[in-house]
């Protein structure tokens, strides 16, 4: 059965309303936990769990735009939307951890008595566990669609459930030392790993705009399968590949020799095509046939190609000294 854009945006929807749900259930766990207690630390985790709803909202924004198949705008589809939901959630975490830093060293400056340390510690530690489960649903649930969006989510949760551990820590231990002062620096360090995470984010962001390559371990792959292909008279190069959100793109220039047919050629790129798009379910490919005979087959490498041929006779290629001057 053939799985279509909008059968998929379904099942990824699906799990940005996951998050949802859990960002508003941990949100009113962790904020009467510090209502509870008055900790700095534990209002730094709370801060975040608003970050996790914004970046969750974001999300189911971003994946349906990004399920909407390809138009005349657009003719290579909307998955690059994905970025965009992660980098904003990557921005989002940045100022949430500039906020946290400040309300940590105002309270660093003027220690406060924290007050019900358990049960404010119990609700933590439920909602970390809210956090752990959906996070955990929504890595595996990234890496199944090769969803970007799904795996900076749960990158955001995994990092949340961490700066919880670490809030829940340092609050009992200022329960059991009595150093107010360690809370607002808990506070402190929850924020520059919130940073740290919100870094990573971003950069997966920008690289993804920017077309960068699919791994090198896929490109080692796509290179077998075109080995497998080769022969004395069969032979590829210019090899180009770049991740979009969760579809895949690769182009490459398939040399044969210049006697065989069109029907030959196409044969041999259709079994190619069929073989990758078996070890890449979501790629796109571009094929080129190009003639063994022919000089320009062989100059037909770089992504920006002079034109050194002239119309009447394609063969010959142009050199420099038989153009014309004015």
């Amino acid at each position: 059965m053939v799985t279509t854009s909008f059968d998929k945006h379904k099942s990824l929807a699906r799990f940005a309303w996951l998050s949802i749900a859990a960002a508003l259930i941990t949100i009113s766990l962790k904020t009467t936990a510090y209502l509870l207690t008055g900790s700095v630390g534990l209002l730094s985790d709370a801060m975040e769990s608003f970050i996790n709803l914004a970046g969750a909202l974001m999300a189911l924004a971003m994946l349906t735009v990004a399920a909407r198949p390809a138009d005349k705008d657009h003719a290579f589809g909307h998955s690059k939307a994905e970025y965009f939901s992660s980098g904003v959630e990557g921005t989002l975490i940045l100022i949430a951890a500039v906020s946290i830093g400040i309300t940590a060293v105002h309270r660093l400056l003027d220690p406060r008595p924290l007050e019900q340390i358990g049960i404010g510690l119990g609700v933590s530690v439920i909602a970390s566990l809210v956090n752990l489960f959906v996070g955990i649903i929504l890595a595996r649930a990234g890496k199944k669609y090769r969803s970007i969006t799904l795996e900076a989510d749960a990158q955001h949760l995994m990092t949340d459930v961490w700066t919880s551990a670490g809030v829940i820590v340092g609050v009992g231990a200022v329960a059991l030392s009595g150093w107010r002062w360690l809370d607002p620096v808990v506070a402190l360090v929850v924020a520059g790993n919130i940073v740290w995470s919100g870094v990573r984010i971003m950069r997966k962001s920008v690289m993804g705009l920017m077309d960068t390559a699919l791994p090198v371990e896929t490109q080692n792959m796509i290179q077998q399968v075109l080995d497998s292909h080769g022969q004395p008279d069969i032979q590829f190069h210019a090899l180009r590949t770049r991740q979009s959100g969760s579809r895949q793109f690769v182009s490459f220039h398939v040399i044969v020799p210049g006697n065989w047919t069109v029907h030959e050629g196409h044969q041999l790129l259709e079994r190619i095509e069929a073989n990758l798009r078996g070890k890449l379910p979501q790629v796109t490919l571009f094929t080129h046939l190009e003639s063994k005979d022919d000089l320009s087959s062989w100059d037909d490498i770089m992504l920006d190609r002079e034109n050194t041929f002239t119309g009447d006779n394609p063969q010959k290629p142009l050199h420099p000294s038989d153009e014309t001057t004015g």
